[in-house]
């Protein structure tokens, strides 16, 4: 199934940015669907969910409301479906790092630099994640909470699996970890003037490792 976009009105401004899509383009509703939650982000990220119109978001992606309707019921819908798909991102960037490497020291390393990059990539993404205004709507809080949980969960995997410990103290020590690296790389990206993405994760995996790898090595290398 494919779309149109609804093509540009004579005389449009080009002042809704770089970013602004092409109209007229005929898409598979995968890339379309693709294409609105990126405009969505750029709408989201500029103006905050209350301030944001779906006005705007059509407009940003070059297609008609009834284009966008057809895939979003409605704003909120929209919101959650994107910041679905960052929780998503975060999530297996923590999975990778983990999984990439049976060097326990490396795999602190690795978790801690998922959430510096993911900080550091797109603002509007580690926002609604981590700095939602949308936290007393119930289907926003349990998008946010699984970004904790489920990098929680893979954390306490590795840690119960190579460290010797029940669930519960393994978990304790995977919230740890998870909350290090998240106000961590937050307050780098808010704070630092010279110090280097390597730099800091490093020094906050240093401080991880010293807690997790020295206090409880390896039980069956």
């Amino acid at each position: 199934m494919t779309e149109t976009a609804h093509p540009q009105s004579q005389g449009t401004s080009e002042s809704t940015g770089s970013a602004q899509f092409s109209r007229g383009v005929r898409l598979p509703r995968t890339e379309r669907r693709a294409q609105l939650l990126a405009a969505a982000q750029q709408v989201f990220a500029a103006n905050g969910y209350h301030a944001a119109a779906m006005d705007d978001i059509a407009e940003r992606a070059g297609v008609s409301k009834p284009v966008l309707y057809q895939h979003f019921p409605g704003k909120l819908d929209l919101y959650i479906a994107l910041l679905e798909s960052h929780v998503d991102s975060l999530v297996k960037a923590v999975q990778g790092a983990l999984s990439s490497t049976t060097d326990n020291k490396q795999r602190v390393k690795n978790a801690v630099g998922a959430f510096f990059d993911f900080v550091n990539g797109d603002a509007g993404a580690f926002r609604m994640v981590f700095e939602s205004d949308l936290r007393g709507e119930p289907s926003v809080q349990e998008a946010v909470d699984r970004a904790t949980s489920a990098s929680v969960d893979a954390i306490t995997e590795t840690i119960t699996a190579d460290a010797g410990l029940d669930e519960e103290k393994a978990r304790l020590l995977a919230v740890g970890l998870v909350g290090l690296s998240q106000v961590s790389a937050r307050f780098w990206l808010t704070h630092h003037s010279s110090m280097s993405r390597d730099d800091a994760v490093a020094l906050t995996s240093t401080l991880a490792w010293r807690g997790i790898g020295a206090g409880f090595p390896l039980q069956h290398p």
